[in-house]
């Protein structure tokens, strides 16, 4: 799969060295669930479990329009532990 990285993606991978890029990779091409961004309608949340990492939820935001996927940020999303 292709797609780009914002400078704030990769400053926020650089601060986060645990989340992998297969990992992005993986929630790109099969999220376990797709959220609309609630402020921008050009956002998509993308989520998945991430069962090599005790199961965490990795959040990736990507700008949907976009050819290849532009990737905003991503984080793990401890909110959603308990719900996805």
């Amino acid at each position: 799969m292709t797609y780009d990285l914002t400078d704030h993606a990769r400053e926020s991978l650089r601060k986060r060295p645990t989340i992998r890029l297969e990992w992005i990779e993986r929630v790109l091409r099969q999220p376990d669930r797709v959220e609309p961004d609630t402020v921008d309608a050009e956002l998509e949340h993308r989520l998945g479990r991430i069962p090599e990492y005790d199961g965490r939820v990795l959040r990736v935001i990507v700008k949907k329009a976009t050819n290849p996927l532009r990737i905003v940020t991503c984080y793990f999303d401890r909110k959603m532990r308990r719900q996805l």
